[in-house]
């Protein structure tokens, strides 16, 4: 009796001693988060408010592309309890993403591609499509990268060639396009997605790929290389002089497609930050302004590790020809003192060289570019 007696103690003890730990470490689920209080409060209308009244949404890019990495980084940095929450979506690329910009409800930002809306414009697709829109800032430059046999040594080679210019709902096609046209190359154009693309460009099926995006892009540096295969020059030409810039690929980005110690010589289009020209008074326009507030104050820890490289080229000052800024973001800039130290720089070089002096606009801006590139890519090396 007595040893039943103290058997039964020790388990009431014991069960008491593992409530006091429970009580210690166990948290009541519906106090975590307010996401969780949604779920537990299923229903409520003052939670749903909360819930919407702070995201911001970002329409960014393709599974492996520059821009949904991109838009990670910028939910992990800016993501900040009830005060801001950035939801990346999966798109498309930069064409649907323009579309998406205007016609998708509750998007409120994406990312596309600088040439997309005269693309679009061009080809009496849109009119007057850039009073539409505005933009937060430049972000990075995304490189044409042109995958083909070794005996294709510039692009001029693929004049009467079969090559994948990727979707058409992407930007790729866009750059390519207007490349071509511009540089009087006539290719037969496919549209077909990179991998495929990459399979049919092994079996022979078509002789070139093209991939427009930050590098290292991850469907190019993941291609399987049997030794036939290289990435094409693209010549800095005149016509393609006023709306890209000269970049250059190397072996560090695709040891896979360049031998060490050389490199490519590509052109580059800057990818933008793009909004829809909402009006300041209305509830899009409060939200893209806690976007600006966020992003603009914690710009600086996404150039570090472990964010994508690309975002050590982002100057947020940047100034982005043909686009109207987002006034929100303009006012930012101005309050803290932030310009665009590249355009600063240069205009100093130039006042300090004596041939410049007899140098036209255009060729004023096409040096601009060319210093632009250099710096970014100074800039990502010292990083």
């Amino acid at each position: 009796m007595h040893h039943a007696l103290r058997m039964a103690l020790a388990a009431i003890m014991t069960i008491c001693a593992f409530a006091a730990r429970a009580e210690q470490t166990e948290y009541d689920p519906a106090k975590v988060s307010d996401s969780l209080k949604a779920i537990f409060q299923f229903g409520s209308s003052s939670t749903k408010q909360a819930l919407n009244a702070n995201t911001v949404t970002l329409i960014t890019g393709t599974i492996g592309g520059t821009y949904v990495q991109f838009g990670a980084d910028l939910a992990s940095v800016l993501d900040d309890g009830n005060n801001i929450r950035v939801l990346p979506i999966v798109g498309r690329g930069s064409v649907q993403s323009v579309a998406d910009i205007l016609f998708l409800q509750g998007v409120d930002l994406g990312v596309v591609r600088a040439d997309t809306l005269d693309y679009l414009e061009r080809k009496g697709f849109a009119k007057d499509i850039k009073r539409q829109f505005t933009y937060v800032t430049k972000l990075y430059n995304e490189e044409m990268q042109v995958i083909a046999p070794k005996s294709v040594a510039t692009l001029k080679d693929l004049e009467g060639k079969t090559v994948s210019v990727d979707l058409p709902n992407g930007g790729t096609f866009v750059t390519a396009l207007t490349v071509f046209e511009r540089l009087g190359i006539k290719a037969k154009f496919v549209y077909v997605e990179q991998r495929i693309a990459m399979e049919k460009l092994k079996a022979g099926e078509i002789d070139a790929v093209i991939v427009v995006g930050g590098k290292p892009y991850k469907s190019v540096s993941t291609f399987g290389n049997d030794g036939r295969f290289h990435l094409a020059k693209v010549d800095y030409a005149k016509p393609l002089q006023s709306d890209y810039l000269p970049a250059t690929l190397t072996a560090k980005d695709y040891p896979n497609l360049i031998k060490e110690g050389e490199s490519v010589d590509t052109i580059a289009v800057p990818a933008v930050l793009a909004a829809y020209n909402w009006a300041p008074n209305t509830e899009r326009y409060r939200k893209l302004a806690l976007f600006v507030d966020a992003f603009f104050t914690k710009f600086p820890a996404l150039q570090n590790p472990p964010f994508h490289p690309k975002w050590k080229e982002v100057s947020l000052a940047a100034p982005l020809s043909g686009w109207s800024r987002l006034p929100v973001a303009q006012q930012w800039l101005d309050k803290h003192g932030v310009e665009p130290v590249a355009r600063q720089r240069f205009e100093a070089f130039l006042k300090q060289t004596p041939a410049a002096a007899n140098v036209s606009d255009t060729e004023k801006e096409t040096l601009f570019k060319q210093f632009q590139a250099w710096d970014a890519e100074k800039a990502r090396a010292q990083k």
